[in-house]
């Protein structure tokens, strides 16, 4: 079954339920489910189907969630959070495995609980096959083993300029958003994660805000210690970083912190580093560890970050990923 997205509409929950699955496995991939389970959409959520791409040369579906008090004839702006992957953002009836972040629901009950800075949340589609390609930064081996070496075409500064020429002037002219770099950020796990922190580093002038969840450090012989080591003036980031102790590799991303450190990032500052004992490479721990990167990074105006309380939540995205022992990995 596949799904075509033409044009610009508002996102209602449907609730139908399609009786067969067939999942789309590739595990560096995560592409788009090929059934229809029941949606999970919540909130306000606008669909723009088949987003054209001149850049990159393709078309994909973008999610934006509207925050509550988000009203037409209102003058408020609100800063912006773009996140990858986005088919696993908001909805389990898209999402890999049928398992979603569930960004939109967390989001909506933090901004109710003024725990959280009202905020757009645009949801970027992966496309498929080419994700590899558009999430990589450089030209790394897909596949080690393999008796062919299929190489990526490592199009994330590509990607990155799609971002920043294409989507996002489309995005600040459609709804009323905060423009500047200080209120834009950037978010996704896994090659997402790693695409995430790439784009940060290379285009600190459009995003300053990260959310690199379980990141790939791994690619291409560890890139992004090399192009985190290339820097010489560290760019005005404010970095959130987790990785959970049952992935394969975990200790690559306390590597990437303490590399990040030595370029002058500073821990409970401008980075946030999260450990959670038992987690794995899967879109259920992801889910259980937004609301504190969305914490860290949105804090509500004018109010501290409360550490004990991100420990707190921590301890509660591990149960949450205990219920999910279904593994993906990339």
């Amino acid at each position: 079954m596949n799904i075509r997205f033409h044009s610009v509409d508002s996102v209602k929950a449907f609730s139908f339920v399609h009786s067969e699955c067939i999942w789309t496995s590739r595990h560096l991939q995560r592409s788009i489910s090929l059934c229809m389970l029941k949606h999970t959409l919540t909130g306000n959520i606008k669909r723009h189907r088949g987003f054209r791409s001149k850049i990159l040369g393709n078309r994909r579906d973008v999610l934006v969630y509207l925050p509550p008090g988000y009203r037409r004839f209102s003058r408020q702006r609100y800063p912006v959070l773009y996140l990858q992957d986005g088919q696993n953002v908001f909805d389990a009836a898209t999402s890999f495995a049928g398992v979603e972040w569930g960004v939109d629901e967390t989001a909506e009950r933090l901004i109710r609980k003024k725990l959280l800075d009202p905020l757009i949340i645009v949801a970027i589609a992966n496309m498929g096959e080419d994700r590899i390609h558009e999430y990589s930064p450089t030209r790394g081996v897909i596949d080690g083993k393999a008796k062919r070496k299929k190489r990526s075409r490592g199009l994330a500064r590509q990607y990155g300029q799609f971002l920043i020429e294409e989507l996002k002037p489309y995005i600040d002219r459609k709804y009323r958003t905060k423009r500047e770099p200080q209120f834009t950020g950037l978010g996704g796990s896994s090659l997402g994660g790693l695409v995430t922190l790439a784009i940060g580093i290379l285009f600190p002038q459009t995003f300053t805000r990260l959310m690199v969840m379980s990141p790939s450090v791994w690619w291409d012989d560890f890139a992004i210690y090399r192009l985190v080591d290339s820097v010489e003036q560290k760019p005005p980031l404010k970095i959130w970083l987790d990785t959970g102790t049952r992935e394969p590799g975990w200790e690559q991303a306390r590597v990437l912190r303490d590399r990040l450190a030595k370029k002058g990032w500073k821990l409970r500052d401008d980075l946030h580093y999260m450990e959670v004992e038992g987690a794995d490479h899967t879109e259920a721990a992801w889910a259980g560890r937004v609301e504190p990167a969305l914490r860290f990074l949105f804090p509500p105006a004018g109010r501290a970050i409360d550490l004990n309380r991100l420990r707190a939540v921590r301890v509660n995205a591990l149960s949450s990923d205990r219920r999910h022992r279904r593994r993906i990995w990339r």
